[in-house]
């Protein structure tokens, strides 16, 4: 059984929540965490993959912070790297190719993942505060979104997460 460690980074938790339907395709030893409360262990794992989240244009800083500290262990381990962003919604920019939040990430950091992927991710405006509620409905209305501040709005392709937990299994592990 491969023991598999999937680090989050994420602001309203929905990377978290991919990160468990992942966890539960993958059937087999799944360990989750906060990329701010990782596991002293980290070694032991064999599989480690890093799923982080995109608000107002960036990654958080806790990214590209462990990646740094961690780039010598990560590349000795199979490993994998998502994003979950709202412009992945977009077919022209659903993919880790065409995604340019992706794109930049790759090319800021000097990890080279053996496996990614993009994911949309939700909209929960009557979460929101004020701030954000009003900010995200300005960029939307600006790229064709919802802005309908009353509703939630799931974009995410959940046959594409467990593809992507299919893929791992198949690429790097069992």
């Amino acid at each position: 059984m491969v023991k598999a460690l999937l680090i989050y980074s994420s602001v309203d938790g929905h990377t978290k929540t991919i990160c468990e339907k992942i966890a539960q395709e993958l059937k087999g030893d799944a360990h989750i965490a906060p990329i701010s409360n990782i596991p002293e262990n980290i070694d032991s794992f064999e599989i480690i993959v890093i799923g982080a989240s995109i608000r107002y244009g960036k990654y958080r800083e806790e990214v590209y912070n462990f990646i740094e500290k961690n780039k010598a262990l990560l590349e000795a381990k199979k490993n994998a790297f998502f994003s979950v962003n709202v412009v992945a919604r977009k077919a022209d920019k659903d993919t880790p190719e065409t995604n340019p939040y992706v794109r930049k990430f790759l090319d800021k950091v000097s990890w080279n993942p053996k496996l990614v992927d993009v994911f949309a991710g939700q909209i929960d405006y009557p979460r929101y505060g004020c701030f954000d509620k009003y900010a995200i409905k300005m960029i939307l209305w600006i790229t064709d979104g919802p802005t309908d501040t009353s509703k939630k709005y799931d974009f995410t392709d959940w046959i594409r997460v467990k593809s992507f937990a299919n893929k791992l299994i198949r690429t790097l592990g069992r």
